[in-house]
């Protein structure tokens, strides 16, 4: 049994013991009402394996979208109801000892965190489903020549098209993002969860995507998960350049910006060429700024080294949940999200336009669409 199952067993276990046994079953209500109940939680705590059954995949689910949402509700309450659970029985040991006297937490505060737990997964689910404004940066770049002074990028990622973000949510996004008047709008990977033949509609409207300079595009992790081979193909139809360990240049006058792209990570583990900024970079006209799209952001400091001056990555989705954010970051080399100043270059980690559908709840973490105001420095 490998560590991850083993930490999934265990929290598991945790979440039945504490929301079942310590916060419903005390609760005054009969048999008939709290073996119901009981049995919802057990389903709703196995959301992952009900999406696998449903598609192959726990990235995934395939079923109706208001399903989907209430899975994610579910889920989003009994995280916060453990948690806020173990924070009464932590209170209450603490009076206890204090005291030196037992203490009996009531019916009003075992519903009121669970109202509370309801109303705050509700809000995230909310937050998440959105279609994000548009969030204005503005970022010096070292070279950058007069004549792309102002020039305007705008980063989409980690749209995780799927039953949850379908064609719809996709349309409104097009529609924004056409609307922002950029000069270039890039992908920073996670188009999708599913197979093309699964998410051919929901995909679709990228194909609108509009900008002077084009639409780049760099492949996520997720992409990785399913018909790799197929899913650039596809992405290439659509419209969408995809830099895969290459640059293309984008002209002014006598001036040039490059912006260079490369493969996820996740490749080494399925066969497709690895990210190779080497390659990425080669040829490329020596004294033109280089953007670069990489979906993960923790080869930052690899990519400072190599001149590059601006890096666009999301991968994090920003960590979601304020407090959640500092343990995403701590397997991201720190990034989580918004701008890092690394080894002279400028790093943006993007919270995400989009969610992966298994765990969609943003709270003090907004989805974003950034538009970067390039400027010479």
């Amino acid at each position: 049994m490998g560590m991850l199952t083993v930490l999934r067993f265990l929290v598991f276990v945790l979440l039945l013991a504490v929301v079942i046994l310590n916060w419903l079953w005390p609760l005054p209500w009969p048999l008939a009402v709290k073996l119901p109940v009981a049995v919802g939680i057990v389903v709703a705590s196995q959301y992952q394996f009900w999406s696998k059954l449903s598609s192959g995949s726990v990235f995934a689910p395939e079923f109706p979208r208001p399903v989907i949402l209430l899975f994610n509700w579910a889920v989003g309450t009994l995280l916060f109801l453990m948690l806020a659970q173990l924070g009464l029985d932590l209170g209450a040991l603490v009076i206890a000892v204090v005291r030196w006297q037992p203490v009996h937490i009531g019916t009003d505060a075992r519903l009121a965190v669970g109202g509370t737990a309801a109303l705050l997964s509700a809000v995230g689910v909310a937050n998440a489903v959105r279609v994000p404004p548009i969030r204005d940066v503005r970022v010096v770049i070292r070279g950058l020549s007069p004549e792309f002074d102002g020039y305007r990028l705008l980063q989409l990622s980690d749209l995780h098209l799927t039953r949850l973000f379908p064609a719809r949510w996709a349309s409104g996004v097009v529609d924004r993002a056409n609307a922002a008047d950029a000069d270039l709008i890039v992908v920073t990977g996670d188009f999708i969860d599913g197979s093309v033949a699964m998410r051919r509609t929901d995909i679709a409207p990228l194909a609108r995507l509009h900008a002077h300079d084009g639409v780049l595009a760099v492949p996520g992790n997720h992409e990785y998960f399913f018909d790799y081979a197929e899913w650039m193909r596809h992405l290439s139809a659509l419209g969408l350049t995809m830099l895969e360990n290459r640059h293309t240049v984008i002209t002014r006058g006598a001036a040039h910006l490059v912006i260079a792209g490369v493969t996820d990570r996740s490749a080494r583990h399925h066969g497709v060429p690895e990210p190779d900024l080497t390659a990425a970079l080669a040829g490329r006209p020596v004294d033109a700024p280089v953007v670069l799209l990489d979906h993960q952001p923790g080869d930052a400091r690899a990519a400072a080294a190599q001149g590059v001056a601006l890096q666009l990555s999301g991968h994090t989705h920003g960590g979601m949940i304020l407090g959640l954010d500092r343990l995403v970051a701590r397997g991201n080399k720190g990034f989580v999200s918004g701008r890092y100043d690394v080894g002279g270059i400028v790093l943006y980690v993007s919270n995400g336009t989009g969610l992966w559908p298994g765990f969609a709840l943003r709270l003090g973490v907004p989805s974003e669409m950034t538009r970067f105001h390039l400027r010479a420095g």
